[in-house]
């Protein structure tokens, strides 16, 4: 899983308070938006508990990834 928050660079930035709050948040919301993606793609058929309620990300995106809506997903990849 990648970081996109960037809390592994807290002690080195010296993050305090709010903004440590937000990274924080912003990886519990990426990491239960990869938890939806793997049940999600387990499931198939058969009925499993998909863990929608667990962020706000993916209680907004309930439809987009669980509906009968096609999403598209883009990745910007750079070797640096």
């Amino acid at each position: 899983m990648i970081d996109l928050a960037g809390s592994e660079r807290t002690k080195l930035t010296k993050v305090e308070g709010e903004r440590l709050k937000e990274g924080c948040n912003i990886n519990k919301s990426l990491l239960t938006l990869s938890n939806v993606i793997c049940s999600l793609a387990d499931s198939g058929k058969k009925k499993k508990y998909i863990p929608f309620r667990d962020s706000k990300l993916t209680f907004f995106l309930k439809d987009s990834l669980g509906g009968n809506s096609k999403t598209k997903l883009l990745a910007n990849v750079s070797p640096k």
